[in-house]
């Protein structure tokens, strides 16, 4: 765990992480993730993060209602990806410095885990449907369309755990809430794509080498400012019960 008093936009997870998944191994993290998003939503109720449950990462109770959480990366590197591997090696070390801010609190969220319904998570269907290919923006991109009763390639995944989007609202409070003001528009109506908009027809994977680039320099960019955001707000790492 981090000495800091203060969220540490700079902290490392890996640093500290016990096993090889950092969402679920990193206790600086979680911890993290209950300071920052233990706060009001946009209904004026506290959207508080409990760790006391030993089965799950994170939860919120509403009434009867259990929402469980996981923390998720929305920072990929594609490092590690099979079919990245020949575009990312002839420029690994650009690609490592892009893992390594990736693995700040700027790139990280939370999303629900499970929900009522039988089906893969948004982590889980985020990283294996070849139209999203786990990149955040167009994750955010069918988040938008799901506020709007738009079909996206996430839809069903994004129904199944509709209730948990209720809790914010409307699209443009659920980005406030998450610092993701700077992967929109200033009117919140259409998203800032890391790579020129190509609707979801192909593949999410960056084409070459030269789409990469362009890929990692927008991620990159978009993670450093959401670390701004965060430092700006000079939070302290407080006990999330206060």
């Amino acid at each position: 765990m981090s000495s800091n008093s203060y969220i540490d936009v700079a902290f490392d997870f890996r640093t500290d992480a016990t096993g090889p998944d950092v969402d679920s191994s990193s206790l600086t993290l979680k911890k993290y993730h209950q300071t920052l998003w233990s706060k009001l939503l946009p209904s004026g109720k506290k959207f508080f993060l409990s760790d006391n449950n030993r089965a799950t990462y994170l939860t919120y109770e509403q009434g009867e209602r259990i929402f469980y959480l996981s923390s998720d990366s929305i920072s990929n590197s594609y490092r590690n990806h099979k079919r990245m591997h020949g575009i990312v090696k002839e420029i690994d070390d650009l690609a490592a410095k892009f893992q390594d801010i990736g693995n700040t609190i700027g790139g990280y969220i939370i999303f629900p885990s499970k929900s009522d319904e039988k089906g893969m998570s948004i982590n889980q269907e985020r990283g294996v449907n070849h139209h999203i290919a786990d990149r955040f923006d167009l994750t955010l991109e069918c988040i938008r369309l799901h506020y709007l009763n738009q079909s996206s390639p996430l839809e069903s995944v994004l129904k199944r755990n509709s209730e948990f989007f209720e809790l914010f609202g409307t699209f443009s409070d659920y980005v406030s809430f998450f610092y993701l003001d700077d992967l929109v528009d200033p009117s919140y109506g259409s998203v800032r794509f890391f790579l020129p908009a190509q609707g979801f027809g192909g593949s999410g994977l960056p084409s070459d080498k030269e789409a990469y680039k362009r890929y990692m320099k927008n991620s990159m960019e978009f993670t450093i400012r959401r670390n701004e955001r965060i430092r700006n707000l000079g939070i302290p790492l407080l006990n999330v019960s206060d």
